[in-house]
């Protein structure tokens, strides 16, 4: 499982109230180093202006690079950690502004004036400026965020306890090729069954969510410096070109460029 005990837990910041609507916290975090699973009283946008980040939510795990963003409803618990080192940029959003922005975790696009605003909310911390020309940069993220396009790059996870076995085998072995009716006789249930269950919790076939799962696991792998063909292995494709093929419909660029952060 992503986060576990080759991960190094990073102390949590003590936060008892937001000192404004929109707060933004500053951080580098090391490469396979995380914050425990927590909550907050706030809402969060969860983004890097480098590195890559793991996040994981009850039932959602995403892996985010500069150009998206993870939005966090008040009161979910979370856990976050980087894959690459990563210039942490979180930003606390006051439960109480009225927000059109969904109720459930949430992958964005960042868009180039919402990075821009984000880098100069964080400028803004480092020099003097006046509290009206701050509240207007907060304002204008504010404006933006229900603007972000919408992405669908994340890993929904079940909560049924045979759908689960099964996500948490592949996850573990995510070359393993057994199809839905093995799978079926494994678990005591038939190909139709758990096919039927499984786009009715998660959304998405078991196929669709084998692809995500290989991306997700992808980026997991590339970010800790693994060769770009061990991951195509161990991942279960026949080659790297066809693996490469995949992860460059789903990130706009190849293995290696991701690697040396030149995407996008």
């Amino acid at each position: 499982m992503p986060l576990g005990p080759d991960w190094r837990a990073v102390d949590l910041p003590e936060i008892d109230t937001l000192p404004s609507p929109v707060f933004l916290r500053s951080q580098r975090l090391p490469a396979r180093h995380s914050f425990l699973p927590h909550t907050h009283r706030w809402r969060q946008l969860v983004y890097a202006t480098a590195g890559a980040l793991l996040v994981q939510a009850p039932d959602t795990w995403c892996v985010i690079t500069p150009e998206q963003a993870v939005w966090l409803p008040t009161g979910v618990l979370h856990a976050t950690g980087a894959l690459h080192d990563a210039e942490f940029r979180n930003l606390y959003v006051d439960a109480a502004l009225a927000l059109d922005m969904p109720e459930h975790c949430q992958v964005l696009a960042a868009t180039p004036l919402l990075r821009a605003l984000i880098v100069e909310l964080d400028a803004i911390g480092q020099r003097q400026e006046s509290a009206d020309y701050t509240a207007r940069v907060q304002q204008l993220i504010v404006d933006q965020l229900p603007r972000l396009p919408r992405q669908d790059v994340h890993l929904p996870w079940p909560k049924d306890p045979q759908l689960r076995t099964l996500c948490e085998a592949l996850y573990a072995q995510p070359a393993d090729p057994r199809d839905l009716p093995a799978w079926g006789a494994a678990l005591g249930a038939s190909a139709r069954t758990l096919s039927r269950r499984f786009e009715r919790e998660l959304g998405i076939s078991l196929r669709d969510w084998r692809t995500r799962l290989r991306l997700i696991r992808a980026l997991e792998w590339l970010g800790a410096g693994r060769a770009v063909t061990d991951v195509a292995l161990e991942l279960g494709y026949a080659s790297p070109s066809a693996f490469s093929h995949m992860f460059r419909q789903a990130m706009g660029c190849s293995p290696s460029d991701w690697r040396r952060g030149e995407c996008g």
